[in-house]
């Protein structure tokens, strides 16, 4: 069963590849050297364990590196190589251990899911992302001050779970791949959901990783193609990405990160005061062109 997911999972990654490149060589676009050395830390850390999205959107956001609206396909199609890495060494490593239904089921929702959120974000107004994107890194502070503070839920030792958890964790899956398009990370809501459910937390590492690069590769296609991104952006974070993993995973394994994630969360903090303050904003600018269009028209 492993070879089943495996199988597309290769495939994703070289078909990401190739549109990837195309759109690179289209467009001349050469990495951002500021990018792929962010690439480097977020996904380093991420090997870890502290998950990538909220930090790599706080940076992006702190250096004004890319407008709002392209920071969550950016950073989606930027992190999805490095992603699909990182799912490779964790199925190899953990996935024989993981429930093969459970580990399919839960990859396949993040796929659709993501699928289905592409074209939502790429139609969303401004102030609705920049407030989706607030929200969640809200959500992440909050769950780095759980893990520091040993509030997150243990977990159990199970490696597979009852078919109605099944269902339910496969349909919470599908919810977190939309998430995924507007920046929100599946890796703590994934995390909580399964150890509560009774999973050895060490086997939610090759579920998350899966789904995550699956989406990744499917809605990080049609990104492409919407053309939304900054090139020269996700580049940075691809190249930077892939060395990050592989020293995280082969060469430094394991580190003590709580004093980190304390500095992370101040950081995540400010990013989402300033995203919620442009939201704010932006939804007060858009009801004042709403009435004037209004009175326009009367």
């Amino acid at each position: 069963m492993l070879i089943a997911i495996l199988v597309p999972l290769a495939l994703a990654i070289l078909l990401l590849t190739i549109i990837f490149a195309r759109a690179a060589i289209a467009q001349k676009a050469a990495p951002n050297l500021e990018a792929m050395a962010l690439g480097v830390v977020v996904n380093f850390f991420d090997t870890l364990g502290i998950g990538s999205f909220a930090t790599t959107t706080a940076w992006l956001k702190f250096r004004k590196m890319v407008p709002d609206r392209l920071i969550p396909p950016s950073l989606l199609v930027g992190l999805t190589p490095p992603a699909m890495l990182e799912s490779v060494i964790f199925l190899i490593l953990l996935g024989v251990l993981v429930d093969p239904v459970l580990l399919f089921g839960c990859a396949i929702a993040v796929l659709l899911g993501g699928l289905v959120g592409a074209p939502l974000v790429a139609r969303a107004r401004v102030w609705i992302i920049q407030l989706t994107v607030a929200v969640g890194l809200l959500a992440a502070a909050a769950a780095y001050a759980m893990t520091n503070l040993h509030m997150f839920p243990g977990g159990g030792t199970a490696s597979s779970l009852p078919l109605w958890l099944t269902i339910v964790a496969i349909a919470a899956n599908f919810g977190f791949g939309i998430l995924l398009n507007f920046g929100v990370g599946n890796y703590a809501p994934t995390l909580v959901i399964l150890s509560l459910m009774g999973m050895d937390p060490r086997l939610c590492f090759p579920i998350m990783a899966t789904g995550a690069s699956l989406m990744g590769a499917g809605a990080g296609i049609r990104h492409i193609q919407i053309a939304q991104i900054d090139l020269r952006v996700v580049l940075g974070l691809t190249i930077g990405g892939i060395p990050g993993v592989l020293i995280a995973a082969f060469i430094v394994k394991s580190m003590s990160l709580e004093m980190l994630r304390w500095l992370v969360i101040v950081v995540v903090l400010y990013a989402a005061a300033v995203m919620l303050r442009a939201a704010w904003i932006g939804r007060r600018e858009h009801k004042a062109e709403a009435a004037t269009a209004a009175v326009a028209a009367s």
